[in-house]
């Protein structure tokens, strides 16, 4: 990157990508519309939807960097906060006919309430509406899964080279409850984590049963017993 304009050196080694930022995927006409124009005015020759569902300006000129995050807005070249990059959403029972629960409106909550906190090191979460798993939802640090009676909520996944499948840590669970337990997790490993360590490796080192005995007894929610390993 260059400086702490959220810029990417590109392959090259002149040229650089701007991220938009789009919690959940969810972009207005008016917001492509201004990419759009912006691409056109600084001649970036690709655009790309990422795998965090936002939009990459590739390929822009050094001296225009500061001139495009300007143009774009506020959260431009920016992940969703200091360590969380991104909350990956399918379009849930608002829209998808397999939808089972609202996962877009699950997803814009999540990025906003740890859009400011910083863990030790960077945080993915996936929200899928129902059991297809379009949101990605085994391979994220925080993993949210839909089924007609709630929601089931997977803790540290991950992809990479050296890919995960999250623990289940409960099912059933209410929104309220999802909010809640996702609070937990977060907090414990950001309590207990090293610096830069993954989640992934986290539990690896952790293990779901210490993270069962510290923390089973704040989730009246999970009867005992049912925390398990996925």
């Amino acid at each position: 990157m260059t400086g702490d304009t959220g810029a990417i050196i590109q392959r090259d080694g002149k040229t650089f990508a701007l991220l938009t930022r789009s919690p959940a995927g969810i972009v207005t006409p008016e917001h492509l519309e201004r990419v759009a124009a912006v691409a056109r005015k600084y001649r970036i020759p690709v655009l790309k939807i990422t795998g965090g569902q936002r939009i990459a300006l590739i390929g822009i000129a050094a001296e225009d960097i500061a001139k495009v995050r300007s143009e774009l807005g506020p959260g431009t070249g920016e992940a969703e906060g200091p360590s969380l990059k991104y909350v990956q959403a399918c379009p849930g029972n608002t829209i998808c006919r397999h939808g089972l629960q609202d996962s877009l409106s699950l997803a814009t909550v999540l990025a906003d309430r740890f859009r400011h906190t910083t863990f030790p090191a960077k945080v993915k979460i996936g929200v899928s509406g129902c059991p297809r798993c379009c949101g990605e939802s085994h391979t994220r640090d925080i993993g949210l899964l839909a089924t007609n009676k709630g929601w089931t909520v997977l803790f540290a996944g991950n992809e990479g080279t050296r890919p995960r499948f999250g623990d289940i840590v409960a099912k059933n669970l209410t929104g309220e409850e999802v909010m809640d337990l996702v609070d937990r997790l977060l907090a414990y490993y950001r309590g207990n984590a090293k610096p830069h360590e993954r989640t992934a490796r986290f539990m690896e080192r952790t293990g779901m049963e210490i993270l069962k005995s510290d923390l089973l007894q704040f989730m009246p929610y999970i009867p005992i017993g049912e925390v398990k390993p996925a």
